[in-house]
């Protein structure tokens, strides 16, 4: 049970010999576990830049297909998001209900709360949704929330296809291109680390702005 349990959360340390055991299933696989990761709220610990870094190193072996790796994931990201989204844009409303504050849990689902993130997603979430992707567990639920706050559809599309293709593209492009290369394969978190931190500066900024303005 236990090894059951580390090869279904280090799917990315075993990628090699699921391809070896598998075959072209593993693209099946991949799909799964991207879609998942990012379109229900209930799995936020599956690998997901890992994987991608992992798939795309394997592919520069010639084991696995890039394009079709980059295309099927992308699709799978987009997909993710998208159900995601639409589960927190019919749950949420429904979610945070109250308007009174009447003990901890109505302080915490007031309805309030969603109404500033209605205003900072219709603001930032363009950014958000983008950069969210880069963050484990954050972005899992990023577009939940971006849901539940009601952002605007035709953004969030916009931005979650925008987001999916950069994230698949960073992510298995850089497996493909430096995967085997010992120093970045050992510190590929802190790399992507970095791709947030850059792609958060202008929130952080505006944010900064906005608060002096006050």
């Amino acid at each position: 049970m236990e090894h059951a349990i580390d090869l279904f959360l280090n799917l990315d340390a075993h990628l090699a010999e699921f391809v070896a055991q598998y075959g072209i299933w593993v693209y099946a696989m991949l799909f799964a576990i991207i879609f998942v990761e990012t379109g229900l709220i209930i799995w936020p610990f599956l690998p997901g830049d890992s994987l991608l870094f992992a798939a795309g190193a394997l592919a520069a072996t010639g084991v696995l297909d890039i394009g079709l790796i980059v295309v099927l994931l992308i699709t799978a990201a987009i997909a993710g998001d998208a159900v995601n989204y639409s589960v927190g844009r019919f749950a949420g409303p429904k979610v945070f209900s109250a308007h009174d504050y009447q003990g901890f849990l109505h302080k915490l689902l007031n309805r309030d709360h969603l109404d500033k993130a209605h205003a900072f997603f219709e603001k930032h979430g363009g950014m958000a949704v983008v950069s969210g992707r880069f963050v484990p567990i954050v972005r899992t639920f990023v577009p939940f929330v971006a849901g539940a706050a009601s952002m605007t559809a035709s953004k969030f599309v916009f931005f979650n296809v925008t987001g999916a293709i950069i994230w698949v593209v960073v992510c298995a492009g850089a497996g493909y291109l430096f995967g085997n290369v010992p120093i970045i394969k050992d510190n590929f978190s802190l790399v992507a680390l970095g791709i947030v931190i850059v792609s958060v500066l202008p929130i952080a900024f505006e944010m900064l702005k906005a608060r002096r303005s006050r």
